[in-house]
């Protein structure tokens, strides 16, 4: 079997691009692995990934009061002043730790904002003064993923995440990713 070969029967197995895709990354067809050949238990995987749940996200109850308060205070100051407080980097990746659990890294780390389980996270915040909905990334950025959080005029939370191959193909040093409702938390 050649090495491309396992793609073209996938091919014709009916398979996605997307699948077809992630075996091109891997090497193989990860669709077919066969964990008891590798001495693992189907019954034992099956019960550990039963326990996992993505939804549950432990947060820091002071770091989510303290946001809490920034988005009011924010919020309260643009209706005294007519003008927002410039902090919308800062409430994106703040919403991205509570929403999603992710770790941020120290401040001014160089390549991403934070950590989720192994993925490398660069977090991306629309403010309601942009015109267009959609951010600039560094290609050259040590991310496996992007968060785009979009912060709306009064002031509620929207988030997408994308994965970094799904990002568009170019170039030039910056990506370009547009905002897309279908995927949103």
């Amino acid at each position: 079997m050649g090495d491309w070969d396992h793609l073209h029967e996938m091919y014709n197995k009916g398979y996605s691009a997307d699948q077809i895709a992630d075996a091109a990354a891997c090497g193989y067809n990860p669709y077919e692995f066969d964990i008891d050949a590798y001495g693992y238990s189907s019954d034992e995987w099956e019960a550990v990934d039963g326990n996992f749940s993505s939804e549950i996200v432990e947060v820091n109850p002071e770091l989510e009061a303290i946001f809490e308060r920034l988005v009011d205070s924010a919020e309260a100051f643009y209706k005294l002043t007519n003008r927002y407080l410039q902090i919308w980097g800062e409430l994106g990746e703040l919403y991205a730790e509570i929403e999603y659990g992710i770790k941020r890294h120290k401040p001014h780390t160089k390549g991403s904002d934070g950590k989720l389980g192994n993925d490398f996270i660069e977090i991306k915040t629309i403010s309601p003064e942009k015109n267009n909905e959609e951010v600039r990334v560094k290609r050259a950025g040590n991310f496996n993923k992007l968060l785009i959080v979009k912060i709306s005029t009064d002031f509620t939370f929207e988030s997408q995440l994308i994965a970094r191959k799904d990002l568009p193909k170019g170039e030039g040093k910056h990506a370009k990713a547009s905002w897309s409702r279908k995927q949103q938390k």
